[in-house]
């Protein structure tokens, strides 16, 4: 939209709004393709994002809290995402052992078996709709760019290379 210069409105200049965009759709669409790809499982992307994030931590479970924070969710998003994976029998809440306030997320075998089955799967389509698409310095420049976005919106946050 292009307005009035008077109204201090910073508009976005036409490559600006050519690069926001084309980020918006290629999300929305790679978004798509990830989900329809691990259709076969029956499980979401956001359902296995979360199978996915505690099977790589200690003793397979991890803190709500912690859930969230890894998947960019509210631990109230979190909290009905586990309910149907719970439903399912691929996971189980268990209190925390630090404090006994806390609740924490436990892959069950079902679950370990479920990411273990569909990570090639995700994986390939990962693959196949995005890295395979980009050469080393692309994903460089967006690792990078993406870090600095994600720094300025959650200041203190670990690097992504820290994230487990």
């Amino acid at each position: 939209m292009q307005g009035d210069e008077d109204s201090g409105t910073r508009w976005l200049s036409h490559d600006e709004q050519q690069a926001w965009r084309a980020y918006l759709r290629a999300h929305r669409e790679l978004q798509v393709a990830l989900e329809r790809d691990l259709t076969s499982f029956d499980i979401s992307l956001p359902e296995y994002e979360l199978l996915s994030m505690l099977s790589e931590q200690d003793g397979d479970r991890a803190r709500m809290s912690v859930l969230a924070e890894l998947v960019v969710q509210s631990r109230s998003r979190v909290t009905h995402t586990a309910k149907r994976l719970e439903t399912r029998g691929w996971v189980r809440r268990e209190p925390t052992p630090e404090d006994g306030r806390g609740v924490a997320l436990a892959l069950t075998p079902a679950g370990r078996r479920l990411v273990e089955t569909a990570a090639p799967t995700h994986v390939q389509s990962v693959r196949d709709h995005f890295i395979d698409h980009l050469s080393p310095e692309q994903l460089g420049v967006l690792r990078d760019a993406f870090s600095v976005v994600r720094s300025h919106l959650v200041p203190g946050a670990r690097p992504e290379d820290e994230i487990v």
